[in-house]
């Protein structure tokens, strides 16, 4: 992906003129969506301590799509993809992906720079607010300290601290206005003694001479060197009235507090019930929110691409396993429900002659089909008794499933056969509907949708398909020649054979997508017709035939699925697939004639 940034892309951006440091920065960023839509690229802006991203950058005129603060952001290099970088919040995550590691660097520098720059607390910060963060500090520190007294403690311990308080008040009460009646009584012995003075001294006070020589008495004495008492005291207190109003004051706050003393204990058993209602609701919740967390690990859902499949998954195994399984249970769950509801409408799909199928093509792809019919003929009709490489994994009546565990660069290859007999149908009639792809999603559930890309001859088509997404496996498409051919027997005691081949090709109109995990195919459906002769001269029923099927699959389903996971689910679909699709053509045969 490119990436636009102050150092690389010439995006437009404001500096601010006192610290230097860019103001606003944005580029083009891979964000995780969701596990259907993957990683798509986005213009993420970094502006005044916020992160938002935009669908592009022509739409920024239509307002963001998101944003986050960075106030609190914790930025996370991840520790495997070179070009990632997670940003979380509390409980919101985005996951972002770089062009380039050293992008990554710089959108991961530019965003702490950013969030040093911008936030409070720095000195930027401090300069721009000033002193009214001090204020709204310290009111919301008291406002914290004042509230955070009142939590664990009972309403009984608080009213006993509120008596201990009382008490404590009382004691300092009767302490200050002791204080206080010894200073108003210092204060009146200072005042009497100065009279004293000032009586007993008056006589012999000094004298002024007049320039014409006669003396002057200084009868203004008392008055200039002791200025009168002041009624009030020192400085002008009234310590006895002083003393007299905190009194006061301080009898009516303990009395105000007895009253509200009284008035708590009155009220604390309504509050009491309250508080059990609330207790038990949270109770309620709490469980409930226990629930859903557990079945929400059960169901392994995880929001973000470490969760699924991939080379740095995080999901455990068995976790992995889960998560799948339930998949493919919901899928049957709804396949079912629509197959109730749905009423197949009968099609009528021409069948070409015979010998149409019995020729080889003349298409560019005609020398690799027979190659690969022979293939088939020569080795996926061989008994495999003896065989210690294959196991029985599945046995169900006339179905048996084998196995044969292959793993390359730790991908499970396991080829796979299977074994059926199904009565009334022939091997004409089961090739031509696992052939025809007018009636593919009749009997096929697990695709999401399918288009024939060319059309090579009658017999051969080539077809791309996606299949329906297991979460939390990626999501697969497949590119395959199919072709359906008449293999005349050598004997005339052996029966005809008749089979399908799909395997992979490349076509330039089906390119591989980030979207989709491509995996690549060489499956067959072998059938043989055999008949019973009726009794009598009777014509030849459906009761009187019965069709031998040899299924294989060689699949290299790609992506970095478990070996377990993988196994697990074939065992439980290829058995399923067969008994639907067989019984899906014996439906649609029923009744009508039969086509050897």
């Amino acid at each position: 992906m490119s990436e636009k940034s102050s150092n690389s892309s010439g995006s437009d951006e404001d500096v601010d003129p006192e610290s230097g440091q860019p103001v606003e920065l944005g580029g083009v960023l891979s964000k995780w969506t969701n596990y259907i839509h993957g990683w798509q690229d986005r213009w993420v802006v970094l502006k005044n301590n916020t992160l938002s991203y935009y669908k592009s950058e022509d739409e920024r005129e239509y307002g963001c799509r998101g944003s986050l603060c960075l106030s609190k952001a914790i930025i996370t290099p991840h520790e495997f993809d070179e070009c990632r970088f997670d940003i979380s919040v509390n409980d919101s995550v985005w996951y972002l992906r770089a062009e380039d590691p050293e992008h990554r660097l710089q959108w991961i520098d530019s965003i702490e720079l950013h969030k040093a720059e911008s936030g409070y607390g720095s000195e930027s910060s401090l300069r721009r607010h000033g002193s009214m963060l001090s204020l709204t500090s310290a009111a919301s520190g008291f406002s914290a300290t004042s509230t955070s007294s009142f939590k664990g403690h009972s309403l009984p311990e608080k009213l006993a601290e509120m008596e201990t308080f009382r008490d404590i008040l009382c004691r300092q009460v009767d302490t200050l206005q002791k204080y206080f009646d010894s200073c108003a009584d210092g204060v009146s012995k200072d005042e009497f003694q100065r009279d004293r003075v000032v009586e007993e001294d008056e006589d012999d006070f000094p004298s002024s001479t007049r320039p014409d020589g006669d003396c002057l008495y200084n009868n203004g004495s008392k008055e200039k060197l002791f200025p009168a008492a002041n009624p009030k005291g020192m400085n002008g207190i009234d310590f006895k009235g002083e003393a007299i109003t905190f009194k006061a004051t301080t009898a009516g706050i303990l009395s105000t507090l007895s009253h509200c003393i009284e008035l708590m204990v009155k009220r604390e058993d309504s509050w009491q019930k309250r508080l059990d209602k609330e207790l038990e609701k949270r109770r309620r919740v709490e469980d409930a929110y226990k629930s859903a967390l557990s079945e929400l690990k059960k169901k392994s859902h995880y929001g973000g691409p470490d969760y699924e499949e991939g080379p740095n998954s995080l999901i455990k195994e068995d976790e992995f396993f889960d998560a799948v399984e339930a998949a493919l249970d919901r899928q049957d769950k709804i396949e079912e429900q629509c197959q109730s509801d749905k009423v197949r409408k009968p099609r009528l799909t021409p069948v070409p002659p015979g010998d149409t199928y019995s020729t080889i093509g003349t298409h560019r792809f005609a020398e690799q089909v027979e190659e690969v019919v022979q293939n088939h003929m020569t080795y996926s009709l061989q008994d495999m008794g003896g065989d210690a490489n294959w196991q029985l994994v599945v046995e169900e009546g006339e179905m048996k499933v084998y196995r044969r565990e292959v793993e390359e660069n730790g991908i499970v290859l396991d080829p796979l056969k299977a074994t059926h007999a199904v009565k009334g149908v022939t091997g004409h009639e089961l090739c031509h509907y696992f052939w025809d792809t007018d009636v593919r999603n009749d009997w096929e559930t697990t695709i999401e949708n399918f288009n024939v890309v060319e059309t090579l001859s009658d017999n051969a088509v080539i077809v791309y398909q996606t299949h329906k997404r297991v979460w939390p496996a990626s999501q697969r498409d497949v590119l395959y020649l199919s072709a359906i051919r008449k293999i005349l027997a050598t004997n005339e005691s052996d029966p005809d054979t008749w089979l399908v081949c799909n395997f992979s090709v490349d076509h330039n109109n089906a390119q591989p997508t980030n979207r989709c995990v491509r995996a690549k195919i060489n499956v067959a459906m072998i059938c043989q017709t055999l008949v019973s002769p009726p009794e009598g001269n009777k014509e030849i029923s459906r009761d009187n035939i019965l069709c031998k099927i040899t299924y294989v699959a060689n699949v290299n389903p790609g992506g970095w699925a478990p070996a377990s996971v993988l196994r697990a689910v074939a065992k439980r679909e290829y058995p399923k697939f067969l008994k639907r699709f067989t019984g899906y053509v014996q439906e649609k045969t029923s009744g009508k004639p039969i086509l050897f």
